[in-house]
């Protein structure tokens, strides 16, 4: 097997020249650079990472935890991070938690075990104060989807409350008066938040909230389409339909038309998310943008900057919302 020491001869280079190569050090010529690149080409030589990270007390890598590995809105953020932090030349290492506690842990200790240099967690089960002192610790943490205040400059979050009411908000102003509400699981602060507005936005129209009109769902398919089989035996009349989530409002729209009504005609409906399918669907589905992609990004800028010196832009902590009106709505 090839070493180090071959590649330095067949080369005519020294060995700290081979090494400033291998990390891509500015001051090798082009032409020294070659050499070394093609000695190591014949020789079959490839470095060995391991050694790599060691020697220099870096790996070249960031660690992401997320939720879910499946989904347009997971797949969006993961884009959107490992896009930015591979024009920098690092790479990703991905785990899943799932959204318990014991797995979020389970995930973030099998990162830190792999020596990442920094982690950008989208975590919900694990508490505040785990979080609190993770950050303390000696890893670069930023998180992504949360806020905690004690820790706000390492959060990446959206204003969900904001974008709730904006939701509520545009049917109000389309003359809507009689509401239903899927919500997300009442545990996540996410779907906490996006209900807030969503309440908030009656109050300010004078519309009373209807607790027998909202559902509890999963942020899946599953729980839009058993919410809206839910809310339509309540044999309580309403215009208008809210879900906290694309997903969730897409099980609810096939279920409305396999029952025979019309959207927007016999109920106007409203998402959250603005994933990708949300403007192919038929009617296309009116929404929330949420930019996770954006934030992906942001959070991936974060670490280049605060791990390895290499982002100057300024970091934006907190993403506005925007309302997206396509067809699935319609004054009453």
């Amino acid at each position: 097997m090839a070493t180090i020491y071959d590649v330095s001869v067949l080369a005519g280079v020294s060995l700290a020249t081979v090494s400033r190569v291998m990390n891509k050090n500015a001051k090798v010529s082009e032409k020294t650079t070659q050499k070394v690149l093609d000695a190591m080409k014949q020789l079959g030589y490839r470095p060995n990472a391991i050694a790599q990270s060691l020697a220099s007390n870096r790996s070249n890598s960031v660690g992401i935890l997320v939720s879910e590995l499946h989904g347009p809105f997971y797949g969006s953020m993961m884009s959107g991070i490992e896009a930015e932090l591979r024009t920098a030349e690092k790479h990703v290492i991905i785990a899943a938690g799932h959204s318990e506690e014991a797995l979020e842990k389970d995930g973030i200790e099998f990162l830190i075990s792999r020596r990442c240099d920094a982690l950008i967690l989208h975590v919900e089960a694990v508490s505040d104060e785990y979080l609190i002192e993770l950050v303390n610790g000696d890893i670069p943490i930023v998180l992504i989807n949360r806020y905690i205040a004690e820790i706000a400059n390492h959060c990446i979050s959206l204003n969900n409350e904001l974008g709730g009411y904006y939701a509520t908000k545009a049917l109000l102003e389309q003359g809507h008066r009689e509401f239903a509400y899927i919500s997300g699981p009442s545990w996540k602060m996410d779907a906490q938040d996006r209900l807030s507005g969503h309440q908030r936005a009656l109050t300010e129209f004078n519309v009373p909230y209807d607790a027998t009109l909202t559902f509890e769902g999963d942020y899946q398919e599953t729980g839009g389409s058993k919410g809206i089989s839910y809310l339509l035996k309540q044999s309580r009349p309403f215009t208008a339909l809210i879900c906290a989530n694309d997903e969730m409002a897409l099980g609810a729209m096939t279920v409305i038309r396999e029952k025979g009504m019309m959207i927007p005609e016999d109920i106007s409906i409203m998402g959250f998310d603005n994933i990708f399918l949300s403007q192919f669907i038929h009617p296309k589905l009116s929404t929330i943008d949420y930019p996770i992609k954006q934030m992906g990004k942001m959070a991936a800028s974060w670490t280049l900057k605060n791990t390895f010196n290499q982002a100057e832009q300024e970091i934006t902590h907190i993403f506005t919302p925007s309302l997206v009106m396509r067809d699935s709505t319609r004054p009453v």
